[in-house]
């Protein structure tokens, strides 16, 4: 099982995002329970994911309609949620070091 920090952040970006609720919702049931040991593993099952570096990752949310960028650290079976938003948003960002920083009041 995978920690993912944080699931507050998930519902931020649900409240921005209403369409794509169902999907990130999906996503987080799926690797909240995953056993995942490294990024080979888990690409079986999200085989659109993309390794960046850093340990960052991107998902393809909702037949890519929307991108969301992780870092994942196997070893301690953590997930923090970076960024999400649409692809044409995400074309304007940089995966490396974007951060959800910016939803936090």
């Amino acid at each position: 099982m995978f920690n993912i920090i944080n699931r507050k952040t998930l519902r931020l970006y649900i409240s921005t995002y209403r369409s794509a609720e169902t999907a990130l919702e999906v996503w987080y049931n799926e690797l909240v329970n995953a056993e995942y040991t490294n990024f080979n593993e888990l690409k079986r099952d999200f085989p659109s994911a993309s390794l960046l570096g850093d340990d960052r990752m991107i998902f393809n949310i909702k037949g890519n309609e929307f991108r969301l960028v992780v870092r994942v650290v196997f070893t301690y079976r953590v997930i923090q949620i970076k960024w999400f938003g649409t692809h044409k948003e995400y074309d304007r960002i940089n995966p490396l070091t974007v951060s959800n920083k910016s939803l936090r009041k």
